[in-house]
């Protein structure tokens, strides 16, 4: 059975016909299959369908192990399922579990099933127990580590390819003379990718050779040759770790990267920027992003002496990073005919999607432990002795980009929150004190910046007796103390009794400041029936930490929720439930477009 998939656009064969079963539970598998991958399903990768394609065949497997082999449908009965799932985990499968609710996910969708099978299908699935105890993020100065270690490799290549293509546009031109036959073999593998080969029988077929000429020449291994023009498997890795440094980017997105872009600085901008499109399948109708890569140098993965680094520095910017790997990868995508990024040469066939040896899209993991072991970047030294080899992956490579940058990469705060630094078993320690400091210092900032003038009951009474005194009393005109009374000059919190004379603008133009920058303004003033505005918002970002990272809550709440506490604590208890008591549907909403930067002038 065929099956496409838009997010890998290219096609996969199930063959059910190799499953260990009967013909006829072999066409009910196959049915099932492809009802549960079917267009509109909710699948969007193959991995997705392979896992489906995978749990029938351990099923299958399972059922050939019995005494009595199912023959047909009927034959599968409820103890069949629990008796699955016992034989996996008797086999010390950790995806056991997933395995189980795969297979009951593909077996409801056969038609016409006994009762009894389906009530067994639909019971609660057991729960996913995770591998180890959870990911770790890098520190600081083991991913700059990773970072040099990747950056070396793709100098060296780069050094490699620029000298070997001058060279060959010089023989090309009749310039040198090619007495080894070296530059021969050098144009050969710059066209076609690969040695020249000839052909051996061998029994009744007949199987490719490196040509003679090649071997006796002593030009070295195959791959060694074929290098000479393109990247190899390990620099490709070396190219997909630095991008994941540089853009904290999922896995799958990184490795799918597409050589075509958008140049929205116009190839005339002081900041070169690339723009590429990207595709992350799970995010359903938000699955096609854009990722900008510009000509600025990421900070945090550049080495300790950053006054040596040039901003256009081509490994030390993910613009340049970019371009470079679409320089050295030129070739390779005109030899197969490829619109992806990342293209290295393949030494053996023994890939999982059988593809041997040759110029192949860097389309998973695989060359990521031998880069790891490789290059045997040490981790940060714990005690005595030397240090630990860092296992080096793109997913912690992400995790660690997430913490150190403390910003969503293509999912909500919520997510990093909660799905991301929260289950990170990193440094822990240092994050929490780097963000105790970054609070004291908001706070402080508060404690300078003080609160906006209150008004309180009293004091409103008072002015609408005499509104010239009250004029008066707060150097202002009469005219604006009765507006400010009358509710004309509300903004948010509070009211704004000179627009056109704020700290936030140049005087005499009206101040296009966030309505949050009210709670330290000179001109705002705060009435009594400002309060349950001030009490929701000052709830609200409490209630915004949750769904976000404490450095960034800290970074855009710290100040005005400390501002607000003092606020409020000019308030007795009473006041304040009475004031929650009396918040409104409106002044709700009016809270959620205030917080969520909908009243920002833009």
């Amino acid at each position: 059975m065929r099956r496409y998939v838009d997010a890998d656009r290219k096609a996969r064969d199930f063959d059910f016909g190799r499953l260990r079963v009967s013909q006829e539970l072999q066409g009910v598998l196959a049915q099932a299959f492809a009802d549960r991958t079917a267009p509109g399903r909710g699948l969007r990768s193959m991995d997705s369908l392979q896992a489906y394609y995978r749990a029938i065949r351990l099923f299958t497997e399972y059922l050939a192990t019995l005494d009595a082999r199912p023959a047909v449908l009927a034959d599968v009965v409820p103890e069949r399922i629990d008796g699955f799932l016992a034989h996996r985990r008797g086999l010390s499968s950790f995806k056991a579990a997933e395995e189980m609710r795969s297979i009951k996910t593909v077996l409801l969708h056969i038609e016409s099933l006994d009762s009894a099978l389906v009530a067994k299908l639909r019971e609660p699935n057991p729960p996913i127990v995770r591998k180890g105890t959870g990911d770790r993020s890098y520190s600081r100065a083991e991913l700059r580590r990773i970072a040099d270690a990747a950056r070396s490799d793709l100098r060296a290549a780069a050094r490699r390819i620029r000298t070997n293509r001058m060279l060959l546009a010089r023989y090309r031109d009749g310039q040198v003379e090619d007495p080894t036959r070296r530059l021969e073999l050098l144009d050969f593998v710059d066209r076609h990718g690969d040695v020249p080969r000839t052909s051996r029988r061998s029994g009744r077929a007949r199987t490719p050779v490196v040509a003679p000429w090649v071997t006796e020449g002593g030009f070295g291994k195959p791959w060694d040759i074929v290098e000479w023009a393109h990247l190899s498997g390990v620099e490709v890795t070396a190219g997909a770790v630095l991008l994941a440094v540089m853009t904290g980017q999922n896995p799958l997105v990184i490795l799918r990267c597409p050589a075509a872009h958008h140049r929205a600085d116009g190839h005339a901008g002081s900041v070169a920027t690339a723009i590429v499109d990207t595709h992350k399948p799970r995010r359903g109708h938000r699955a096609y992003m854009n990722l900008s890569l510009t000509e600025i140098p990421d900070w945090i993965s550049i080495p300790g002496n950053p006054q040596n680094v040039s901003a256009r520095d081509e490994l030390h910017t993910p613009f340049g990073l970019y371009r470079l790997l679409l320089e050295l990868t030129d070739r390779s995508r005109a030899v197969i005919n490829s619109d992806q990024l990342l293209i290295g040469y393949r030494r053996s066939g023994g890939s999982r999607d059988r593809t041997g040896r040759g110029l192949r899209p860097q389309a998973r993991y695989g060359f990521l432990p031998h880069w790891s072991q490789l290059h045997s970047v040490p981790a940060d030294t714990v005690g005595e002795g030397p240090p630990a080899t860092l296992t080096v992956t793109l997913k912690r490579i992400r995790l660690t980009y997430l913490e150190l940058h403390q910003k969503p990469v293509a999912h909500t705060e919520q997510t990093l929150a909660s799905d991301y630094l929260a289950r990170n078993r990193g440094n822990l320690i240092e994050y929490r004190k780097v963000v105790a400091d970054a609070l004291t210092e908001q706070v402080a900032t508060a404690r300078v910046s003080g609160v906006m003038t209150q008004l309180n009951a009293a004091e409103v009474t008072r002015a609408r007796g005499d509104v010239v005194a009250a004029a008066d009393q707060y150097g202002l005109d009469p005219v604006t103390v009765k507006r400010m009374l009358d509710g004309e000059l509300d903004t948010v919190m509070n009211a704004c009794v000179d627009n056109a004379n704020s700290p936030h603008a140049p005087a005499g133009q009206p101040c296009r400041a966030s309505f949050m920058q009210c709670l330290g303004c000179p001109c705002a003033r705060a009435l009594p029936r400002h309060l349950p505005i001030q009490v929701h918002v000052h709830d609200q970002l409490l209630d915004r930490k949750a769904a976000m990272t404490p450095m960034e809550w800290a970074r855009r709440f710290a100040v005005p929720h400390t501002q607000l506490a003092d606020l409020l604590g000019s308030h007795d208890d009473e006041d304040l439930a009475a004031a929650r008591a009396s918040i409104t549907d409106t002044d709700r909403e009016n809270v959620k477009r205030f917080l969520n930067r909908g009243l920002d002038i833009r």
